[in-house]
C-alpha cells in the first residue's frame, strides 16, 4: 500500500516486482552515469577557453560511437530477461479467471466447482473503519501464498486493465479476448489495485483486492465459499 508523499515503489511481494525494481535501480544508476559525464564535459567547454583550431579526433568519435552501444546492451538484456521472466506460466498451482465489467470484477476460480463471485467496491458511507476508501471491495480475491498464480483476464464490455502494483501486474481485459500472466505472492498480506484503463466516467471505481493467505486458510476459504 502506498504512503502519502511516497516517491519510490511499494514494497515488493512478488520475485517479478523485486526484479522490476532492481532493473530500475539499474538503469537509475545509468542514466546518472550519463548525465554526470554530460554535465562534466559541459562544465569543461565553459571553463576552457575557445580554440579555432579544428583537429582529427578519430579516438573520441570511435569512443561516443561504441559507448552508447555497450551502454545499450548494459539495458537490453536484464530488460529481455525480466521479459521472458514475465511472459513465462509453468505449471500453475490455481487457475483465476477475471472478467472487467463496468464497473465491476467477476472471479471464477476454474480449479473449483461452482466458486464464483462478484467483487464491487465499497461505498464510502459503508466502509468499516480503519479500511481504505475506494480501495476495499466487498469480495476479495484469496490465493495462497509462495504458489503460482495463473490469470486469464477478459472483459465482458469494454476495455478494462486488471493491475496490481505490489505484484508487478499488470494486464488488459480486451472483450472477445483472453489475457493471461502469472505471479506468486512472496508474503502473506493484503495488495490493493485498480482498473488501469479509462473504461468509462467510474474507471477508478472498479479496485482489485488480493488477500494472500497460507495454503491451510485458503482450503478452508475455498471450502466454505463452493459449498
Amino acid at each position: 500500500m502506498a504512503n502519502n508523499s511516497q516517491f519510490g515503489f511499494q514494497d515488493a511481494s512478488s520475485p517479478i516486482m523485486e526484479e522490476l525494481v532492481e532493473f530500475h535501480d539499474h538503469a537509475l544508476m545509468v542514466a546518472l552515469a550519463i548525465c554526470s559525464l554530460v554535465l562534466y564535459l559541459l562544465t569543461l567547454m565553459l571553463l576552457e577557453k575557445l580554440s579555432s583550431n579544428t583537429v582529427d579526433a578519430q579516438e573520441v568519435e570511435l569512443i561516443w560511437t561504441i559507448l552508447p552501444a555497450i551502454v545499450l546492451i548494459l539495458l537490453a538484456l536484464p530488460s529481455l530477461q525480466i521479459l521472458y521472466m514475465m511472459d513465462e506460466i509453468d505449471e500453475p498451482d490455481l487457475t483465476l479467471k477475471a472478467i472487467g465489467h463496468q464497473w465491476y470484477w467477476t472471479y471464477e476460480y476454474t480449479d473449483f466447482k461452482d466458486l464464483t463471485f462478484d467483487s464491487y467496491m465499497i461505498p464510502t458511507i459503508e466502509l468499516p473503519p480503519g479500511h481504505f476508501r475506494l480501495l476495499e471491495v466487498d469480495h476479495r480475491v484469496v490465493v495462497p501464498m509462495e504458489s503460482p498464480i495463473r490469470i486469464i483476464v477478459t472483459a465482458g464490455d469494454v476495455l478494462h486493465s486488471w493491475a496490481i502494483p505490489t505484484l508487478g501486474v499488470k494486464t488488459d481485459a480486451i472483450p472477445g479476448r483472453l489475457n493471461q500472466t502469472s505471479f506468486i505472492t512472496t508474503r502473506p498480506g493484503i495488495f490493493y489495485g485498480q482498473c488501469s484503463e479509462i473504461c468509462g466516467a467510474n474507471h477508478s471505481y472498479m479496485p482489485i483486492v488480493v488477500e494472500s493467505t497460507p495454503l491451510t486458510h485458503f482450503e478452508k476459504w475455498s471450502s466454505l465459499l463452493s459449498s
